[in-house]
């Protein structure tokens, strides 16, 4: 396997990673705001994504693209945006299918917007975390050609 495409998993596994202790930590505190807390589901979850999305910033930022990372608060605010876009595919993949398309059940719902919609939203957040937070000059990866 040329070095290239070693780099280009290792990018793929880190962010894929991290994403996934994100996930956790947006499930747990979300769960727990709900619960114990007592929050309404908005406020919740506003407060969740949040703290998910920077723990995936801080995992990015001194793990995965430890090499690429510019200084300052730019990048975190730009992460924000690229993961309320993300999430915004997931909606948007949700009421297609739902109001849509009519397909109304739960399975449904969850196949649109935690499935495909999480899928979508995933590249798209990997694509802008890797071009406008994290951009490196001369990364190339197998999958940019």
């Amino acid at each position: 396997m040329s070095a290239r495409a070693t780099a280009g998993r290792r990018e793929l596994i880190g962010f894929a990673c991290v994403g996934l202790l994100a996930y956790a930590a947006d499930l747990a505190l979300f769960s727990w705001l709900r619960g114990p807390a007592g929050l309404d589901p908005l406020t919740a979850k506003a407060l969740s994504f949040v703290a998910g999305c920077s723990v995936a910033y801080t995992g990015n930022a001194l793990g995965t693209y430890r090499d690429a990372r510019p200084p300052g608060p730019r990048p975190y605010l730009v992460f924000l945006a690229v993961n309320v876009a993300g999430a915004l595919v997931q909606l948007l993949c949700l009421a297609v299918s739902h109001y849509g398309l009519g397909l109304t059940s739960q399975r449904a719902d969850t196949v649109s917007g935690a499935g495909v919609g999480m899928v979508l939203g995933t590249l798209l957040r990997f694509w802008g975390t890797r071009t406008w937070v994290f951009p490196s000059e001369g990364r190339v990866a197998p999958w940019t050609g």
